[in-house]
């Protein structure tokens, strides 16, 4: 099974669109972008309705700010992590802790922002847990698996061919950071490492970061030795 990748800008965050037999797409975006979504799909001669699946990587405003409105255009179900469905559902805005300097200054700078914007809630129709999930059923050679570390729910999308859509596992591109490597907030660095090493033994060789132009594995690989 062949699977072609698009790249999705949705407000502060990259989104992905995995296409086989049916599309999938990869996190829902920032606040607001439901319009820019349309807009996208037209871009790539597809139909909103050809997505089925929304795989949230965590539950961070920037991955799950327009969720709600992305399912109600396309009709897609939600898969997210049991351990963070509520933050959809509920309406919740939790931020991890800054592991470095200016993380800890973002982690400030975001608490500021939370009292003026709101997350629409939406119904997580697929409830991940730790075993991997097959995507064999959308026609696409690849699994979910959960990668903890970023925030305890987080999880990533590991093709066959060696693509790993990580979310927030790995930051590659400004404000965040000026080169690729291990992301600057994370509620547990070691289960950052942990979840890298998982990866890395799964396959893992090109990296689709959420934030940050795809980068190879191997600059992973030489973090974590």
């Amino acid at each position: 099974m062949s699977t072609a990748i698009y790249q999705m800008v949705l407000g502060f965050d990259n989104c992905y669109i995995l296409r086989g037999r049916f599309c999938i797409l990869i996190d829902g975006g920032s606040l607001g972008q439901g319009d820019n979504f349309r807009k996208n799909i037209q871009k790539l001669a597809m139909k909103p309705e050809e997505i089925k699946l929304i795989v949230l990587t965590h539950g961070h405003w920037d991955h799950i700010g327009s969720a709600a409105d992305i399912k109600d255009i396309s009709g897609a179900r939600i898969a997210m992590h049991r351990w963070e469905k509520d933050v959809l559902e509920k309406s919740l805005q939790p931020t991890p802790p800054g592991g470095t300097l200016w993380g800890q200054i973002l982690v400030w700078l975001i608490s500021l922002c939370k009292p003026f914007s709101h997350i629409s809630p939406a119904k997580v129709d697929i409830i991940l847990g730790d075993e991997d999930v097959s995507l064999a059923e959308y026609g696409i050679a690849g699994r979910i698996i959960h990668t903890p570390g970023h925030s305890a729910g987080s999880v990533s999308v590991l093709l066959d061919s060696g693509e790993a859509f990580v979310g927030d596992l790995a930051m590659a591109g400004f404000p965040l950071r000026f080169s690729p490597g291990l992301p600057i907030l994370a509620e547990n660095m070691e289960q950052v490492r942990k979840s890298w090493q998982k990866l890395l033994s799964a396959g893992a060789e090109t990296i689709y970061p959420a934030h940050g132009k795809p980068f190879s594995a191997d600059i992973i690989r030489r973090t974590l030795r």
